[in-house]
């Protein structure tokens, strides 16, 4: 269990490659003792952020202290860290005994103490008998239990590992991830693991910071992460989840697929869009459709191991995923319930695309980098405006002919009855889409709005 006292603490740390910010002012504290994991997709930081700590780059901004004492002016090698890297980075030219040895050798540290503590250290990682092997005749998961006794031999006070698991086979992986957790509990001293795998970080993890695009998404126990996701981003990237557009009825009561639910949410206001979260096990599904919340129709049914996995579709014409240790078959008729402490209820990160523009001409507006046609009545050249789409109200193309400008799908979220895309223009800025069309991530679209779907408004002054 992780002590209160606070061993690292990161402020407002940011870090650019060119144009592009891959840290966007961090803000956080790790606990000692504290197992926390850095759990994001490839490209959303958390490996510079990692780096950064360890000393093996700079920020452009902000600092990391240890102890209370500035860590950024200290050099790698006299920071009381060390680092386990994806791919080990043992010395083949050494056998096991001396790659472990090599740092303590380094510190001019008595042998009768290296020896006391390289072989303490290949009993923790239950590799007492292999002192002698060359380190190319060990298997992946042996070669990382070397590269981790070679870490923890030096007696650091955090330990930074970046994905260490990832270059080995699934059973293997989660042997790994036992024996982690075990190493961590003796040791007793802080870890920091970088790792995109969910399943992973929530079998790890006293503490779990979720990231996206440098950015810190929430933190929070796995349990709190899992149940109590802040943001859709959250939800979807962590295990499976049904993501649905809901509206918040009263405190208690929420309305999304057609029906009225209580849940245990509130604080939200009256009749306010939100988004509502529902688990796929936490879908109860009977053949008896009497009495039921609401009812639909099995589409699919797939067997996983531990449980099957079914689509059904709603009467209300959405799809949900349901997990159940019993089998529907496709086609049978269901009633569904959900309990009120199952239904998680987030706030809406947005309710359309709004933009700072400026009307360029009569008939024109300028937003996303590009000029559109809309109508600019009762605006003069060249006022700010602030622009507004709806979701549903952007086309997007498979070719650039028609469109205005053009960009990348960066994310793509499923609702139950429609996507809901991220597209990141040529400019770097975002726009978000509601379609029923299909697109991959990374695909390039041409975007399109009508005339009549751009929306313009007056600037707010501060002062009024």
């Amino acid at each position: 269990m992780a002590k209160d006292q606070r061993i690292i603490n990161i402020e407002h740390l940011s870090k650019s490659y060119g144009d592009k910010k891959v840290l966007d002012d961090i803000n956080l504290y790790v606990r000692e003792g504290e197992f926390l994991t850095l759990l994001g997709p490839s490209g959303c930081g958390k490996t510079t952020l990692l780096r950064i700590i360890a000393g093996f780059m700079r920020p452009d901004e902000g600092n990391v202290q240890l102890e209370g004492r500035d860590l950024l002016d200290t050099p790698p090698h006299l920071r009381p860290l060390n680092t386990v890297f994806q791919r080990y980075a043992l010395f083949p030219h050494l056998d096991v005994y001396d790659n472990i040895a090599f740092g303590l050798k380094l510190k001019k540290v008595p042998e009768d103490e290296i020896d006391k503590r390289v072989r303490k250290v290949l009993k923790l990682v239950a590799m007492s008998d292999y002192e002698d092997r060359d380190v190319e005749t060990l298997s992946g998961g042996q070669q990382q239990r070397i590269a981790i006794a070679r870490a923890i031999v030096n007696q650091p006070k955090v330990l930074l590992l970046d994905e260490p698991l990832a270059a080995l086979d699934l059973k293997m992986r989660k042997d790994m991830q036992i024996e982690l957790k075990e190493m961590h509990q003796k040791l007793g001293i802080t870890f920091i693991y970088v790792t995109h795998d969910q399943e992973e970080a929530l079998t790890l993890s006293d503490t779990i910071v979720v990231m996206n695009e440098g950015k810190i998404q929430q933190v929070g126990t796995p349990t709190d992460i899992y149940n109590e996701p802040v943001n859709s981003f959250v939800a979807d990237f962590i295990g499976e989840s049904n993501i649905l557009n809901g509206t918040m009825l009263e405190d208690k009561r929420v309305s999304f697929i057609g029906h009225d639910f209580d849940c245990v949410d509130k604080g939200f206001g009256e009749n306010v869009p939100v988004d509502v979260v529902i688990r796929p096990e936490d879908i109860y599904i009977k053949k008896n459709t009497e009495g039921e919340q609401f009812t639909g129709v099995v589409r699919t049914c797939t067997f996983k191991g531990v449980h099957y996995e079914m689509f059904v579709d709603t009467d209300s014409g959405n799809e949900l995923m349901i997990q159940d240790y019993n089998a529907f078959e496709p086609g049978t008729t269901v009633g569904m319930h959900i309990h009120p402490g199952d239904i998680q209820v987030m706030k809406k990160e947005r309710v359309a695309n709004t933009y700072s523009g400026t009307v360029t001409g009569e008939g024109k507006v300028e937003f996303l980098g590009a000029e559109w046609e809309c109508r600019t009545d009762g605006f003069e050249e060249g006022e700010e405006v602030e622009v507004s789409v709806a979701f549903g109200k952007v086309d997007l193309l498979d070719h650039e002919d028609d469109a205005v400008t053009v960009g990348n799908v960066v994310f793509i979220l499923y609702k139950g009855d429609h996507y809901h895309l991220t597209v990141k223009t040529e400019d770097g800025e975002k726009i978000w889409v509601d379609t029923t069309d299909v697109w991959d991530k990374n695909d390039f679209v041409g975007i399109r709005i009508l005339p009549k779907d751009i929306r313009l408004s007056k600037v707010q002054k501060k002062d009024e």
